[in-house]
């Protein structure tokens, strides 16, 4: 379950690298130059040596290698000098190495230069879909925090520290787990009246109803968004207050695509395997209940189909329907919509028919009004029950987690589940960010990188403002509108001052009850304790430098709110490949400037450039600049939607994955350029030993490595059919081959396939 204060929906940010984390091509000349058995071998000795033997070997090797025309140390004099030879620059030039084929030709493939050597020799672990850069770092931050949280009990234990271990310790208690078996869950169904395919002739339809259904859900600790989706929002045309907001659900499913595939397609029928499996092991009939099941799988099928498609949720205006709850209970009749709200928003809120909603999609919600009507009550409750179930099995014995697991290997690849220790962290940090966040910080964060990070912030927005004042496609009243946004962005950078302060966690998980017994239990109290904090702050006005927006620390991730207009740069991510204060800017400026100048974008990509200065959904472009941002913006959907990943033989969605690659594509060019900037002010800086390469040319090699990455088949698959983010090849091969300061900086030429004659840009 998500941490239960993080932003819901409507308050949501956009993400740089999504949750779930090669052939060759014949040399074209340009920089590549052929490389000899001896050489690689070298490449590899260098990857493996200890770091401080490696700065001796490379010094006395660079004398040796100014005979040698071909040597890696081409370039180099005798005496090294020019190169940087720091502890922090060996290891930066050793991993930089230990990932990249330097025989594949950067002006063909630069993803494979980079990462090639990546893809070779690691290996996804059984219990992973994928494995990336964020998740290497990623890991090394849970194994920081096993640490921490397993330490014994001490004085020192502050009440929201012990919080996490109490969390922690309930999921590690896998004896007590097992003992408990299902039983858990069975005693939360016959309190929902029973699953009827369990049930079987047992079940009594008279206790069933759907609304009342939802309300136990609510009191019980469970989603009240199975028919639809009830949220307390941000109001996106008025940022500063919040408004009720009902759209569709997200099903059981990855996306609505699956299930419209049909019963035939394999990957439905594992998951109704999943139900029917599930429904057996609680003590029914497999075969009467794999007919109720499938019966409500087609129920399921028909939400989807009733859903709107990603690619017709980009234009937040056409979402947004404001009507009252008057208007709403007009158009569908057959729910009880104002005793509905109240019971969900109870005790904290009241309100009448007059009250303002936003219904995003009224077509969804109109169509299963009528659903409902046509509908047994039998497939509708089993259908509510299944998903209630499947929402409680992670936190079950290992006979339920198994079936998990079948599913799960058929959807994503993965075949083993995690240590269990990596289950808990993930489980704790996901569900009390901010008293984890605080551990981290205070144990854990450098705090140079801060300072570094907003320094870089500087440089990288300053060098976007210089492209909003040249872009020549926008008219003057709109540019100015966009330098006013760029200006109003607000950064925050690794964590708020007052996550360290005791006395607002303490208060802030006051209501919040967690023990080291049950794990289920504890996990339904936080979703109470989270919609409980979303639902009563309707009527407050929103802060949008409330700490808690930008607390949760311990995260390898980075954000844009469009709602904030802010970037948000967690503790998590400052580290590791992404920075490093011991080591060259060209670097850092490659890997977390280009993180930086991604999210900055975002204010500016599709979706982004519907929001003002204030966050609010407004209209400030001229129809004539907003055109010329379509077409420049068709460019790159038409760009990305003809690639074909190679491994699994799909296309990518150029609509729905536009956004991230608009911000891709901005977000390299605003590093770049503010590294030069920074060189212009500072001067150069030497490479890296043993590389050959030239400090630009390392920016480009570093910003590549932070997209090394493999994943397996079945979630490439399930990434290019539902995610918004293009595979990790093409976030590299796809802006540098529109940058011509990439091609002029490895002398591609023109025929090459980094360096197309026709390129696209919008910022």
């Amino acid at each position: 379950m998500p941490d239960p204060v993080k932003p819901n929906k409507a308050e949501s940010q956009v993400t740089l690298a999504s949750s779930r984390s090669t052939s060759e091509d014949t040399p074209s000349g340009g920089w590549w130059v052929s490389r000899t058995r001896l050489e690689v071998a070298l490449l590899a000795m260098v990857a493996v040596s200890l770091f401080l033997l490696i700065a001796v070997c490379l010094a006395m090797a660079a004398v040796i290698a100014g005979s040698s025309p071909n040597s890696l140390f081409a370039g180099q004099t005798a005496s090294a000098s020019g190169i940087c030879l720091t502890k922090g620059c060996v290891t930066s030039a050793s991993e930089l190495i230990e990932n990249m084929d330097p025989q594949m030709d950067p002006c063909e493939d630069f993803f494979e230069y980079a990462c090639g050597n990546y893809l070779k020799t690691k290996n996804i672990p059984d219990e992973k879909s994928s494995i990336s850069q964020f998740s290497d770092v990623s890991d090394v931050l849970q194994e920081k925090l096993r640490t921490l949280v397993e330490s014994e009990d001490s004085s020192e234990d502050t009440p929201s520290s012990l919080m996490v271990k109490q969390l922690y310790k309930s999921c590690m208690n896998t004896e007590r787990i097992a003992e408990q078996g299902l039983q858990p869950l069975k005693d939360i169904l016959r309190e929902m009246g029973g699953w009827p395919a369990v049930e079987g002739f047992a079940w009594d339809r008279n206790r069933f109803d759907w609304v009342q259904n939802v309300y136990i859900n609510r009191r019980l600790g469970y989603s009240v968004d199975l028919l639809f989706d009830f949220s307390i929002t941000t109001n996106i045309k008025n940022s500063s207050w919040r408004i009720i907001d009902i759209d569709q659900p997200s099903l059981g499913m990855p996306s609505r695509e699956y299930l419209l595939r049909g019963l035939n397609d394999s990957d439905v029928r594992a998951y109704l395997d999943y139900q029917v499996s599930l429904a057996a092991l609680l003590g029914a009939n497999r075969t009467a209940a794999e007919l109720e099941l499938t019966e409500s799988l087609l129920f399921e099928i028909q939400l989807a189909n009733f859903s709107l498609p990603k690619e017709q949720r980009r234009n937040a205006t056409k979402l947004y329907n404001k009507m009252t709850v008057a208007e709403l209970q007009g158009r569908v009749p057959n729910i009880p919509w104002l005793s509905y709200i109240n019971t969900i928003l109870s005790p904290f809120t009241t309100v009448t028919e007059r009250e303002e909603v936003i219904v995003n999609v009224p077509s969804y919600i109109e169509n299963l009004g009528k659903l409902l009507l046509r509908t047994d009550k039998r497939v509708i409750a089993n259908y509510m029950m299944w998903r209630l179930s499947a929402a409680s099995i992670s936190y079950l014995s290992e006979d339920a987690r198994d079936l998990q697991l079948v599913y799960s290997k058929k959807i994503t690849g993965t075949g083993k589940r995690k240590p269990r220790w990596k289950e808990c962290m993930g489980a704790v940090s996901g569900s009390l960010s901010y008293a984890v966040g605080k551990l981290y910080a205070e144990k854990f964060f450098k705090k140079d990188a801060k300072a570094a990070a907003d320094e870089m912030v500087s440089y990288i927005r300053a060098e976007f403002d210089k492209i909003l004042r040249t872009v020549d496609w926008m008219d003057d009243e709109t540019r100015i509108r966009a330098i006013n946004k760029s200006l109003a962005i607000t950064p925050h950078i690794a964590y708020p001052e007052e996550l360290l302060d005791e006395t607002k966690l303490t208060e802030l998980y006051k209501d919040l009850q967690i023990s080291d017994g049950e794990l289920l239990s504890n996990m339904r109290n936080l979703t109470i304790f989270g919609t409980d904090y979303s639902f009563k702050r309707l009527r407050e006005k929103v802060d949008k430098n409330d700490w808690k927006k930008h607390g949760a620390a311990a995260v390898v991730n980075a954000f844009y709110s469009p709602l904030e207009n802010s970037i948000q740069f967690p503790a998590g991510i400052l580290q590791g490949t992404f920075f490093n204060a011991d080591r060259p800017k060209y670097l850092n400026y490659g890997a977390i400037g280009f993180v930086i100048g991604h999210e900055i974008t975002h204010g500016f990509d599709d979706m982004g450039r519907q929001f003002d200065y204030k966050g609010d959904l407004k209209e400030w472009w001229k129809p004539e600049t907003r055109a010329k941002f379509i077409d420049k913006s068709k460019c790159i959907i038409y760009q990305y939607g003809n690639y074909t990943e190679p491994e699994v033989g799909l296309k990518l969605n150029g609509v729905n994955t536009q956004g991230e690659n608009i911000a891709d594509n901005g977000g390299i060019k605003e590093a770049y350029y503010a590294y030069n900037q920074y060189v212009s002010d500072h001067g150069e800086e030497n490479p890296l030993p043993a590389l050959g390469l030239t400090a630009k040319q390392l920016f480009w090699l570093s910003a590549a490595n932070v997209w090394c990455g493999k994943y397996r088949p079945e979630t490439l698959k399930l990434r290019i059919l539902t995610g918004a983010h293009s595979p990790a090849r093409f976030r590299v091969n796809g802006p540098l081959s529109n940058l011509p300061e990439f091609s002029r900086d490895w002398n591609c030429k023109s025929s090459s396939k980094m360096n197309p004659s026709h390129k696209c840009s919008v910022w």
